[in-house]
């Protein structure tokens, strides 16, 4: 990549690393929201963004190692990830739906 232009490969090298060291300190913040909180859904949308996240790491290492099947795992992880997100929403509202039915039937 950029072999035309004298020293574009290492302008990109280093694109890659700094991109990849910023979204790795992003993740360990979305990390961070995932466990202080304070509420449910602001742990679900930080899960889902440290997903994303993720993928994006995988494809700029495809483009960084020159790797084409880490393209792939990068399309498989972002399958699981939705499917993650999904079923805990899922959860989510199951159990909210139960708290407030009990909540009316205690007569609060």
């Amino acid at each position: 990549m950029g072999s035309a232009v004298p020293g574009l490969g290492q302008a990109y090298n280093i694109l890659f690393i700094g991109a990849l060291v910023f979204l790795a300190v992003m993740v360990i913040l979305c990390l961070i929201r995932a466990i202080i909180g304070p509420r449910i859904a602001d742990r679900i949308v930080a899960v889902n963004m440290m997903g994303t996240m993720v993928m994006v790491m995988i494809a700029i290492l495809a483009l960084f190692l020159e790797e084409g099947y880490l393209v792939d795992i990068c399309l498989i992880y972002a399958m699981i990830s939705f499917l993650a997100v999904i079923i805990l929403t899922k959860v989510y509202l199951g159990v909210y739906k139960e708290w407030k039915q009990r909540g009316r039937k205690d007569g609060v």
